[in-house]
């Protein structure tokens, strides 16, 4: 059975960093885009980053040059390092994988993955 754990989100002060990490087992994660998608209070889903299956990454405008994400095939993790976070960060951020050959697509729905997973609240606030 596959699953993608999130860990790593926490309360932090604007100006804050964190790092979210997501632990994929139960499917050949080297096969698999995988994309970080936050939902925030009263919001609808919003991708915000996504690394394909050849290390390329992408980033929504919102987080661009604030955000990075990055992959560990050999022990089946995807990171977010999050810098200069604002309030409007605040959301719960969740791990998604995609099988996919071709483009990179930055779907912003569950129905959009093959895997997501339950998600890590990060709250930013003084």
């Amino acid at each position: 059975e596959a699953h993608l754990v999130e860990s790593g989100g926490s309360l932090v002060q604007p100006g804050g960093s964190l790092r979210l990490s997501c632990a994929a087992s139960g499917f050949t994660f080297e096969k698999y885009d995988m994309s970080w998608v936050r939902r925030a209070p009263g919001k609808g889903p919003e991708w915000i980053s996504g690394i394909d299956r050849s290390s390329e990454a992408y980033y929504a405008d919102s987080v661009k040059n604030r955000f990075s994400i990055s992959r560990d095939n050999a022990n089946n993790r995807v990171y977010l390092q999050m810098n200069n976070l604002v309030p409007e960060d605040t959301a719960i951020y969740y791990c998604a994988g995609r099988y996919h050959i071709g483009t990179f697509v930055a779907g912003r729905d569950q129905a959009d993955y093959h895997y997501r997973g339950q998600g890590t609240q990060v709250t930013v606030s003084s």
